[in-house]
């Protein structure tokens, strides 16, 4: 039985997927790290076990690591993109120092390791539609450049130390568990929000502007399915483009419209988030992930617009 340290728990993926976790694997095999101030609670914290796990102290990793006798580290420690521009350092020594410390650590005690990647590894230059699974990354933020160096350095490790790196690009994650936090595709969760609560919403995405999305429950699937897949297989493995739904704001609008018909929106386009918008793609290929791992989103936009309502 795998024993595992999910690391971000109380994130907007975190806690979603550790339960996911403790579901598949018994409560007792899944630590919920976590750093100081963001606690885990409810049954989050009375579930299962629980450690402060930062990623810029390297000894607190390993510490838990031997404690727990941990094999597998699910690495979700980042700050998401909109956050990100505002506190580029910071974005760096969690993503990129704090995923060179989990590396050591991992190298040191025979962990596997999955470290998620984004549709912000791509920047302006990267083909828009159907974006090859191997393309050119030229991000110009600091969310993307991050990503990117975070694909290259598990690689890295893979490749000169054989530690067992997966990672998945994450298209923009919809969830009504967890509210908004800070991402360019944040919207799409604010939307639901909004309608449920019967206000208008002003959406800060310009009209027609395509980019990716995933369910929530088909990202954990993807994060747990990966990293139980044959390594005899994978070809490729930070990151594999996974797709689900690809929409702009007014088809999303036009999903919920059909069962909130009384529902409205209106547009006032924040530059920032625009900009970060306009420079991923619209939709990835994700055949690679299909043929290495079984890749199959189950949720199109009108069965989790019902299930998100």
């Amino acid at each position: 039985m795998k024993k595992i340290l999910v690391i971000g728990s109380t994130g907007q993926i975190g806690s979603e997927l550790t339960k996911v976790l403790r579901e598949t694997y018994g409560n007792e095999n899944v630590v919920a790290g976590y750093i100081k101030g963001a606690e885990p609670k409810g049954w989050l914290a009375e579930s299962g076990p629980m450690a402060e796990a930062d990623v810029t102290n390297p000894q607190m990793i390993a510490d838990i690591v031997k404690q727990y006798q941990i094999d597998t580290i699910y690495n979700l420690a980042a700050l998401l993109s909109v956050v990100a521009e505002s506190k580029p350092r910071l974005a760096w020594k969690i993503g990129i120092d704090g995923l060179w410390n989990i590396l050591e650590v991992a190298r040191e005690h025979g962990c596997a390791v999955f470290t998620p990647s984004s549709i912000g590894s791509f920047g302006l230059s990267t083909p828009k539609m159907m974006t090859p699974q191997d393309t050119i990354q030229r991000p110009r933020t600091i969310y993307g450049v991050s990503k990117v160096t975070t694909e290259l350095l598990s690689d890295y490790y893979f490749n000169k130390y054989g530690v067992d790196t997966r990672a998945v690009r994450f298209p923009g994650v919809i969830s009504y568990v967890t509210p908004p936090g800070g991402g360019t595709t944040d919207y799409a969760v604010d939307i639901y929000y909004n309608a449920v609560r019967g206000d208008k919403f002003i959406c800060p995405i310009k009209e027609g502007t395509l980019m990716d999305m995933i369910y929530m429950p088909d990202a954990l699937k993807a994060a747990v399915d990966l990293m139980e897949a044959d390594p005899a297989r994978l070809k490729h493995r930070n990151a594999f483009n996974i797709a689900s739904l690809s929409f702009a704001p007014e088809t999303v609008f036009a999903a919920i419209k059909k069962y909130k018909p009384e529902f409205e929106m209106e547009y006032d386009v924040d530059p920032l988030k625009q900009s970060i918008a306009e420079s991923w793609p619209d939709r990835m290929d994700d055949s690679c992930a299909r043929e290495e791992w079984d890749w199959c989103p189950r949720y199109d936009l009108d069965s989790m617009t019902k299930d998100m309502l």
